[in-house]
């Protein structure tokens, strides 16, 4: 079951029917939102059971979340998991995971991402395409990693951090919790909790 029927629900549907063991293991049978016609004008979707607050969790049932914002993530995540239900990874099988690391629950792992060795991914991080987190990364739960990201070796990033297109963070640094990277940006300094940054080089908005 997906979680959001949006344009990255949408994608995550299709990530899903992309990793091992669709069809097998596991399916989609369909999506929670409260938007009934989200998917009015696209076909060949699952459909909209409803909205999270009033879904009955049914045996079997697995969950996945697919929310950008990461306070809305961690919110809805939280009704389910207050309602006894179970979360899964997606991880592409073009992702690149390497030895020694460590990938919490409720995890998406986009094609062509890549996680270096001795790397500790916690739950519910979203990691989009193109995507890297070098070695010794630590990358804390309810955070989005966009699309295009670089992460060098030892960097240390928070909870509920969302660091956004093409955003670069240099070596040993530290992203503190709440905080935003700004999109095209280059971290050089550590970030303070519930900061926001951009620009090359970064700096408080």
């Amino acid at each position: 079951m997906i979680k959001g029927a949006r344009g990255f629900g949408r994608e995550v549907f299709v990530l899903a029917t992309e990793c091992s063991g669709y069809g097998t293991d596991f399916i989609v049978k369909g999506f929670l939102d409260d938007k009934k016609d989200a998917l009015d004008s696209y076909k060949d979707y699952p459909p909209i059971i409803g909205p999270v607050e009033t879904y009955e969790i049914q045996p079997n049932d697995v969950f996945i979340c697919a929310l950008g914002d990461v306070k809305w993530k961690k919110h809805y995540s939280e009704i389910i998991l207050k309602k006894g239900g179970d979360f899964m990874n997606l991880i592409h099988p073009l992702a690149y995971i390497s030895k020694n690391v460590t990938i919490g629950k409720g995890c998406i792992i986009c094609r062509n991402s890549s996680i270096s060795c001795d790397s500790h991914i916690g739950n519910f991080v979203t990691m989009l395409p193109f995507s890297g987190i070098g070695h010794d990364g630590v990358i804390k739960s309810w955070t989005h990693i966009d699309s295009s990201v670089s992460c060098a070796g030892f960097v240390h990033i928070e909870e509920m951090v969302a660091v956004h297109t093409n955003a670069t963070i240099i070596p040993k640094r530290a992203i503190g919790r709440g905080a935003i990277v700004g999109a095209g940006s280059v971290v050089i300094r550590n970030v303070k909790e519930e900061t926001t940054v951009f620009g090359v080089p970064a700096v408080k908005l």
